[in-house]
């Protein structure tokens, strides 16, 4: 006889099983080692009666081998399921042991777990529960900024971590939020994926990255228009850095026709170098400021090899 282990996930609703675990749990007598399984008020409302017992391997093993038997695990059952495999190989004639899943993640179910953790700091850690949106603004730029370090650097398995960290700040801000939350965050970013991708998800045709892209900018037009913006540089967020500002704020004004003439009067001393310094990359296709920062690195590499050298020690 088999003893069918049926499988949930604790970011699935309970009392959404699949088909074949509803067989199973009717299958035979089903036992479980949690009084406070959530799912069973959903299976005693559905007539399916669960034996909540102390968890033993051999037990449940011994009494398999004579009958169906329905193990409900747990969140915690993997170490259990261990020691039930164990207790199987231990007998002669062990018996089958099938596994059902009645509910799995779906991709980015783990999400889900990042809010409910942050739901439980922002109401019982005394750091988090006092952090504001403006005090987090440090942490939410120096993580973006290790994001892009890692990318830079090419290192891709610390790619992830600072993802995650990057990750937790726009969890953080949408708990912190009156007024909305993260399912509203996620809604909203959906939304406009899905307006701005007509291409995907309408009947708007796009056969490169070149058209996608133009396609992209008219709607941003169409819906700032709508928004009642006066200018073409209305939006652009005047808090980045200043060589990213006045990057962005010359493609603007050229894609909405601007003279060349406006930027070049611009400025003056250091202020206008560095904003011909944009202009020019602008027009040669650069990215103003990796070219900017690039220069910062070999620089930074410069000091770093000359304070490995006897200069640095001599004074020179």
């Amino acid at each position: 006889m088999p003893l069918i282990v049926v499988t949930t996930s604790p970011r699935v609703a309970p009392g959404l099983l699949s088909h074949p675990a509803w067989q199973a749990l009717r299958s035979g007598p089903v036992l479980t080692g949690s009084a406070a399984h959530p799912q069973l008020p959903y299976l005693a409302e559905a007539g399916v009666e669960v034996e909540v017992v102390e968890p033993d391997p051999r037990a449940l093993v011994a009494r398999a081998a004579g009958e169906t038997v329905v193990w409900l695990s747990d969140q915690d059952g993997e170490d259990f399921m261990r020691a039930v495999g164990h207790a199987a190989v231990a007998l002669a004639e062990p018996p089958p042991i099938e596994v059902v899943p009645g509910s799995y993640d779906l991709p980015g179910a783990r999400v889900l777990d990042l809010v409910a953790v942050m739901d439980r700091l922002r109401t019982e850690c005394p750091w988090d529960r006092k952090q504001t949106h403006e005090s987090l603004v440090p942490y939410l730029l120096e993580e973006a900024y290790e994001v892009l370090e890692t990318i830079e650097q090419g290192d891709y398995p610390a790619l992830r971590e600072e993802l995650g960290d990057l990750l937790l700040q726009v969890v953080f801000h949408a708990r912190v939020a009156e007024g909305f939350d993260m399912d509203d965050v996620a809604a909203g970013i959906v939304e406009k994926l899905v307006r701005r991708h007509p291409h995907v998800f309408g009947s708007v045709r796009a056969e490169s990255a070149d058209e996608v892209s133009d396609n992209w900018d008219a709607i941003k037009a169409a819906e700032r228009a709508a928004k009642g913006a006066e200018s073409a540089l209305d939006g652009v967020p005047m808090g980045q850095p200043a060589l990213s500002l006045a990057a962005q704020l010359l493609r603007r004004a050229e894609r909405a026709g601007a003279p060349e003439s406006l930027s070049a009067a611009v400025g003056q001393g250091v202020a206008r170098e560095l904003f011909d310094l944009v202009r020019r990359a602008a027009q040669g296709g650069l990215d103003a400021e990796a070219e900017l920062r690039g220069a910062a690195r070999a620089y930074r590499d410069r000091v770093r090899t000359w304070e490995s050298s006897d200069g640095s020690q001599s004074g020179g």
